[in-house]
């Protein structure tokens, strides 16, 4: 019986989503072991650094004004503590409005000629910031900055999905995303650096951080243009066995999920499944911490006493371990194929982290710094595997770019959120801000069990459909991942 539904999977895929079998996909010879794995490394060679590299840039020039604001940005320019607030949670404000749209223009026109622009414009915006000099220039700099920054992220999350197979995609959103802890360890140390050149040629030092941090975005954004490749079809860095060994992986990978083309019908979908709802509500979770301890680590660590550089040099450690575990959790993901308790457990660590930081606010700076060396690990921990789930889960190139643009869009409210969350009133220890966020680490944890256990249950109903069922479940055009074909990863 269980043969019998095997055959009849495979003919229904192919008659009712119009997946032709070409002569040269029978002709198709399947790689050795030797040869795929050399292929993947060619990939990996090519593609992971250069990205992470980008996505360093970008994530030290979004949460550089933590830096800025240990180095007297608010002073110098008779900021309030709300206007501070206002100015970080603006950035993602614009972030959110154009992630959708930067998205769809990256499938239309090609990452080698999209993301070489929006670094042009999110370097000139963060270099023109060293010009600010009220709160309205900041509050201005900060949106356009946001707006600019939109088309990185979600393209390159999007991007990875289109070159590598879904049991490789954690532990290759882990190696670009552990560069946002490289930027936060190697930012604190930069800034700290930059710091010393206060008046130099009449600059103060949060100036000097604006513009010297721009200009490896600048830089880069034309050895983009040369270097990145667009999709694995038309990739010139391959050869032509190369790319059919690659195409023909993505295929199977997929099953019946195919579709390549754009369409409405996949756009909307994406805004129909409660799926990606799940996904956002884990994701803005898990999103809100991140990014108010990516925005205030240096200004909680100067509340446990450290002076304005030490606090910019303190900030490093934390990120350094969280990067070292933040791999290991997501190789781990791919090994095991499994993304639930790559969420959940990772979180664990976060909530105990900022329990400690509330409980431990009156036992001195070595327990509070250890505290938020193990929030960090925590929080940081749990991201690739996320990232990771829904553009394993999401079938359908339009569907998957649409729907990883608006979840990432969702997730980035929690940037506006996470802006708002450290008051200046709380200072030093910031209980109130450190509780609210073990409260969301709390529903990363429930959230994520939850759908964990909700798509097992439809792996397993899909399992156990009748011959007839399945024929009935897989007869309409552009199912994608509501194929009966389609196994999610939970």
């Amino acid at each position: 019986m269980a043969e019998k539904h095997e055959v009849v999977e495979k003919t229904t895929v192919a008659e009712f989503d119009d997946i032709e079998t070409t002569t040269h996909e029978l002709d198709f010879v399947k790689p050795s072991p030797e040869e795929l794995k050399a292929v993947i490394w060619k990939l990996d060679r090519r593609i992971i650094p250069y990205l992470g590299l980008l996505y360093l840039c970008s994530f030290l020039d979004r949460v550089n004004i933590g830096n800025a604001k240990v180095a007297h940005i608010t002073t110098d320019l008779n900021i309030s503590g709300n206007e501070y607030n206002i100015a970080l949670s603006l950035f993602f404000v614009g972030y959110v409005l154009f992630e959708v749209p930067s998205n769809l223009l990256l499938k239309r026109i090609g990452p080698s000629k999209w993301i070489p622009i929006v670094m042009i414009c999110w370097g000139t915006v963060m270099a023109a910031m060293a010009a600010c000099t009220n709160a309205a220039g900041l509050l201005a700099a900060r949106f356009f900055l946001g707006i600019t920054e939109a088309g990185l992220f979600p393209g390159v999350i999007f991007y990875l999905s289109l070159w590598y197979t879904r049991d490789q995609q954690a532990s290759r959103v882990a190696f670009f995303f552990s560069c946002s802890t490289l930027a936060g360890a190697f930012g604190g140390v930069l800034a700290y650096g930059i710091q010393q050149m206060d008046g130099i040629r009449g600059l103060r030092g949060w100036q000097w951080i604006f513009i010297i941090e721009a200009i490896p975005t600048l830089a880069l954004s034309i050895v983009t243009y040369f270097i990145l490749p667009d999709f694995p079809e038309n990739s010139k860095f391959l050869n032509e066995r190369e790319r059919e060994v690659v195409v023909q992986r993505l295929k199977a990978d997929a099953g019946p999920s195919t579709e390549t083309h754009f369409s409405w019908k996949q756009f909307r979908a994406a805004f129909t499944d409660y799926k990606v709802y799940m996904h956002s509500l884990i994701y803005i979770c898990g999103s809100t911490p991140l990014y108010s301890l990516s925005l205030f680590l240096p200004s909680i660590i100067q509340g446990m006493g450290f002076t304005d550089i030490r606090a910019q040099a303190m900030s490093a450690p934390p990120y350094a371990i969280a990067c070292a575990f933040t791999i290991l959790v997501a190789i781990n993901a791919d090994r095991l194929k499994e993304r639930g308790l790559h969420v959940a457990l990772p979180a664990v660590l976060g909530i105990i982290g900022y329990a400690l930081l509330v409980a431990l606010r009156n036992k001195g700076p070595v327990a509070m710094y250890v505290a938020a060396c193990i929030t960090t690990t925590g929080v940081f921990g749990h991201i690739p595997a996320m990232l990771s789930w829904f553009t394993t889960n999401i079938g359908g190139h339009t569907k998957r770019g649409v729907a990883t643009a608006f979840i990432i869009s969702i997730g980035n409210v929690g940037g506006i959120i996470g802006g708002q969350m450290y008051r200046a009133e709380d200072a030093p220890y910031y209980a109130k801000g450190n509780s609210a966020a073990c409260g969301l680490m709390c529903g990363v944890f429930v959230f994520s069990l939850l759908f964990k256990y909700l798509l097992n249950k439809e792996n397993k109903r899909r399992d156990n459909l009748t011959d007839e069922e399945f024929k009935k479940e897989a007869s309409g055009e552009e199912l994608c991942d509501l194929h009966p074909g389609f196994r999610y990863m939970s």
